[in-house]
């Protein structure tokens, strides 16, 4: 018998600008898979080890892309900006 595999929720941290700007409020920006909010919220609470008090959900429209003369599109992206409790700190490693 196999075991089911375990599904990737948190894929990588947003890297840009405001993300940066975001740390100084307790908010990390991580790019996600299309799951909801309480299966990130428990995603992010077990492998980073603090406590979650807010997440807020961007759903990325898709890209265009050309491919031999036909218009396609990439997948959709989904990004979660996740608030924690103020003290606790997510080390990066950036």
């Amino acid at each position: 018998m196999t075991t089911p595999s375990k599904k990737i929720i948190l894929r990588k941290p947003h890297l840009s600008e405001k993300s940066t700007d975001l740390k100084n409020l307790n908010q990390y920006v991580f790019d996600v898979a299309t799951d909801n909010k309480q299966e990130i919220k428990k995603a992010v609470e077990q492998t980073y080890h603090v406590n979650v008090v807010k997440i807020r959900t961007i759903n990325l429209p898709s890209k265009p892309i050309n491919w031999r003369n036909k218009i396609s599109h990439h997948a959709r992206n989904k990004k979660a900006i996740v608030t924690i409790k103020e003290g606790q700190k997510i080390e990066l490693g950036i």
